[in-house]
């Protein structure tokens, strides 16, 4: 413990003593004041303990984001812009959900180490609770915008960060989570943060505005200025309504203005404003500007309306793309995958795959790209584990001339640049070095790409699909893997069946063998039942095997590969192909059905109902 620290935690415990004497210059203080005693009296924080930062590990983490996934959606523009703002002043950003825990994260990669030691990262925890007075944790429990600048803290860990933080409050005015903009250091008053603030405000109510506009999509929204000339373009006040009239959501500062009505929600038209209609399709025009005054006529304001939108297709209505469709010959696993990948083709969300070694996944990877809006673009696949650790920089980000030994003389674009306008595939990216992870999160983050020698950046356009048969979270654990790199790949996760779980391999060899040959039911049923450890690719290379040992055109079960001439005894009669390989799968992991489970992607519940289905009893080990 220095000096500064000590000299604080005897401050706060002065302070603290004689709270009633202390006298309180102006709202900031007071609310720090009355942090500091909540501290004590509420969360039994001792001011003398100095604490690390709390960090979650990666599965709690990742079950707070997926909580909060349709704001982060909604948020992610926001984000990067603002952080495009203070970045070059040294700040970070965060958003954090309302238990306080960061689930995104926007900051400096090459001060990882000294960030996430001030838990100003990813799955850092900020509640009041835990960490005391910060700005996270406090605007969490006011409910209010606040900064909490270096002595502010009530932890003397935290004394050399200043931290501003605005909540972010759904259309019923819950609040859901907070944008925080921290640093670090800085200069030591804490007027200098004023312009911070204003940033993180006037970002935060963008945020609210767009997520407002995204909920209530299938509703009339009614926007309010109080001048004309922004009525248009930037509306102070959003309400939404229902087509009967009646208001279903606001934003903030419509919150503010109808201050002192608890029962807005549900009003009609005519209960807040000068109006005798209550229907809005018969009274609103999007293409006019209208003229209201509030209740009480003493506001006036200019309103332009949205109306709903077209009313999306529902779910069970949507249709596999062609392109993902032929990938499946009628696997119920596979197709619902497939389904949910139709879903995601569009939106900017990054896809990771996951599966077992040789189970479709670059063949997924290059089907979801012709499909989506970028089929027009180049398609860039990149094996990460087959490139030399020595090249994969220069392979991926390019080099000018000179930039280092055998560079040549000559500039090179990389693979990544390779793939503006398209979609880059990093096949296997768990096995990509950690210093290329740092420089692949950059790109991620910022969109742009710096080659070997270059001082300037350039801008890529691309969306990244990634692939690995690790479990990413395991490598994380181990420390192989960024944790917050995983959380920019893993948009949205696919995961592949491995073809011993899936129910479509008749149809599957037909395809593959393409008229070219027929085939024994004796061949067919031992195909059937064999585990396929190398998946599709080992199934493609026994039946083009096959075909070159088979006579006549009649693959026999002789003519297979050695693997896969099993005793008749392994594959008894009454078990149907699906039922042994259901079989073999249990034997794999050691009948540990909870493993069976998740490498087959399914619940553990199904995995009881097919060994039902077809008699499997740990017997049969």
């Amino acid at each position: 413990m220095n000096l500064s620290q000590r000299e604080h935690i005897a401050n706060v415990v002065a302070r603290i003593e004689n709270r009633n004497a202390a006298r309180v210059v102006n709202p900031q203080e007071e609310a720090v004041q009355a942090s500091w005693l909540r501290c004590v009296s509420e969360h039994g924080l001792d001011p003398a303990r100095l604490q690390d930062a709390r960090i979650l590990p990666a599965h709690q983490l990742l079950e707070h984001r997926q909580q909060l996934d349709e704001l982060r959606f909604v948020a992610q523009h926001g984000l990067q812009t603002l952080y495009q703002q203070i970045a070059p002043a040294g700040y970070i950003l965060l958003l954090a959900d309302a238990q306080g825990v960061a689930v995104d994260y926007l900051g400096d990669a090459n001060a990882e180490v000294s960030l996430r030691r001030a838990g100003l990262f990813l799955g850092s925890q900020w509640s009041e609770a835990l960490s005391g007075t910060c700005a996270v944790g406090t605007a969490l429990a006011t409910g209010s915008a606040i900064t909490v600048h270096q002595t502010d803290h009530f932890d003397a860990t935290h004394i050399p960060l200043t931290c501003s933080a605005v909540p972010l409050f759904d259309s019923q005015g819950v609040m859901q989570a907070v944008l925080d903009i921290s640093a670090l250091t800085s200069p030591q008053p804490r007027s200098s943060q004023h312009l911070v603030m204003q940033l993180a405000l006037g970002q935060a109510r963008r945020i609210e505005n767009a997520w407002l506009l995204h909920r209530h999509r299938q509703d009339w929204i009614l926007k309010l200025s109080r001048t004309y000339a922004w009525a248009d373009v930037h509306p102070e006040y959003l309400l939404a309504f229902d087509v009967s009239g009646q208001l279903v959501g606001m934003n903030q500062p419509a919150r503010q203005l109808f201050s002192g009505r608890d029962d807005l929600l549900g009003s009609p038209l005519s209960a807040l404003f000068r109006t005798s209609i209550d229907q809005l399709p018969s009274w609103l025009n999007a293409s006019e500007v209208h003229q209201l005054e509030d209740i009480r006529g003493e506001q006036r304001f200019f309103a332009r309306t949205q109306p709903p939108a077209a009313p999306r297709i529902r779910s069970a209505e949507v249709k596999t793309a062609p392109a993902l469709a032929a990938l499946s010959g009628g696997d119920t696993q596979l197709d619902r995958q497939l389904q949910r990948a139709t879903r995601l083709l569009n939106t900017p969300l990054n896809v990771l795959v996951q599966g077992e070694t040789g189970c479709g996944k670059e063949y997924f990877a290059r089907a979801f790209h012709q499909a989506s809006s970028r089929r027009k673009g180049p398609f860039i696949a990149i094996n990460c584990a087959a490139i030399p650790a020595t090249l994969i920089e220069s392979e991926l980000f390019g080099y000018l001339p000179g930039s280092f030994s055998g560079a040549g003389n000559r500039a090179r674009s990389g693979l990544i640049q390779a793939a503006h306008g398209g979609t880059l595939f990093l096949d296997e990216i768990g096995d990509m070095p950690l210093e290329m992870q740092t420089r692949l999160l950059r790109v991620l983050a910022e969109q742009e790409v710096l080659p070997i020698g270059a001082r300037q950046a350039q801008k890529v356009d691309l969306r990244v699909i990634s692939a690995s048969h690790h479990a990413l979270t395991e490598r994380v654990a181990q420390g192989a893997f960024r944790e917050d790199l995983l959380y920019r790949l893993q948009g949205a996760t696919i995961t592949l069946p491995p073809l011993r779980a899936r129910q479509d391999i008749n149809r599957l060899i037909d395809q593959m063998l393409n008229g070219k040959a027929l085939i024994s039911d004796a061949a067919r049923q031992t195909l059937c039942c064999y585990s396929w450890p190398g998946n599709l690719r080992e199934l493609h290379h026994a039946l083009q095997y096959a075909q070159a040992m088979c006579q006549q055109g009649m693959i026999q079960r002789a003519d297979l590969p050695d693997a896969l001439q099993l005793p008749q005894s392994v594959a008894p009669l009454s078990l149907s192909g699906e039922a042994e390989a259901l079989r073999r799968q249990l034997n794999a992991v050691g009948w540990n059905q909870s493993e069976a489970a998740r490498q087959l992607g399914i619940s553990r519940m199904t995995l009881y109902r097919r060994m039902g289905k077809f008699g499997i009893n740990r017997k049969d080990a």
